[in-house]
């Protein structure tokens, strides 16, 4: 009786690796599985609403806030005659007397 255990002990172990490569070679003979997926990228485009040159009239001048902390938004110091407003999201540098915008810093 032991040595019939002991040859079907020795024969499973004898056999295992043969039944797992057999098994694992099924795996390379079925051909590879390909999944296609439909990628939508929707793109958004933010153009700048403001622009050099561009001459702000007094009901938009209302809208803006002004910025005296300038240096808190790192923007350089504004020069003499004009100051740094904040339209939504935007920075506009204006002059202070005739409107006209001469610096514009796109949403921060």
């Amino acid at each position: 009786m032991k040595k019939i255990f002991a040859a079907l002990l020795s024969a499973s172990f004898l056999l295992t690796p043969m039944a797992v490569s057999q098994a694992s070679a099924d795996d390379f003979r079925r051909p590879p599985v390909v999944v296609q997926k439909r990628v939508i990228v929707e793109r958004t485009v933010v153009r700048p609403h403001w622009k050099k040159g561009y001459r702000v009239n007094a009901s938009e001048r209302r809208r803006f806030s002004n910025i005296n902390d300038y240096r808190r938004y790192r923007l350089a110091p504004p020069p003499r005659g004009y100051r740094w407003v904040r339209a939504d999201r935007d920075f506009l540098l204006i002059g202070i007397t005739n409107g006209v915008i001469s610096n514009v810093i796109v949403g921060r």
